[in-house]
C-alpha cells in the first residue's frame, strides 16, 4: 500500500477482514487492529518509503498470529520503544506494540534497504478466564 497517512486505517480494514475467517479470539483480533495500526503508521511517518507492505501469518499450527510490516527505506538507528515520555501525544506506539505482542522485533533487508518490524499475538487465550476459581 502507499506509505499515506490513510493507508493505517486501510491496513485495520484489510486486517479485519482477513481476521474475520481464522480462528483466533476477539482478543486477539483487537490486539491484533491495534498492533497493525502503530506498525504501519511507525513505517509511514518514521521511514522514506513510497510503499509498505502489511503481512499476516498463522504460526506454530495456529497457536500464533504474526503480523510484520515492511518498510522500504528507515531513517535512524532503527525501532525502539520511547522512554520516560508518559506525557506526550506521540511516542508510545511500540510500548504498546510490546505490550501486547508476546515477542516483536525489526529484520533489516537482506538486499537493498528497508525494514520489517513484526510481532507475534496469541491466537487464542492461554486459558478460559471464565471458567471460576
Amino acid at each position: 500500500m502507499a506509505a499515506h497517512p490513510r493507508s493505517a486505517s486501510e491496513a485495520r480494514r484489510l486486517t479485519r477482514e482477513r481476521l474475520a475467517g481464522w480462528p483466533v479470539c476477539p482478543d486477539t483480533r483487537e490486539a491484533a487492529d491495534l498492533v497493525v495500526s502503530e506498525l504501519v503508521t511507525n513505517a509511514i511517518v518514521h521511514t522514506t518509503s513510497r510503499r509498505i507492505t502489511c503481512e499476516l501469518r498463522s504460526l506454530r499450527e495456529g497457536e500464533c498470529l504474526r503480523i510484520a510490516v515492511r518498510d522500504e527505506g528507515h531513517a535512524g538507528p532503527g525501532p525502539r520503544p520511547a522512554e520516560g515520555r508518559p506525557a506526550e501525544e506521540h511516542g508510545r506506539g511500540l510500548l504498546i506494540v510490546a505490550a501486547l505482542s508476546t515477542a516483536w522485533g525489526a529484520l533489516e533487508a537482506e538486499t537493498g534497504t528497508g525494514l520489517t518490524v513484526w510481532a507475534e499475538l496469541p491466537a487464542r487465550p492461554s486459558h478460559d478466564l471464565g471458567s471460576g476459581a
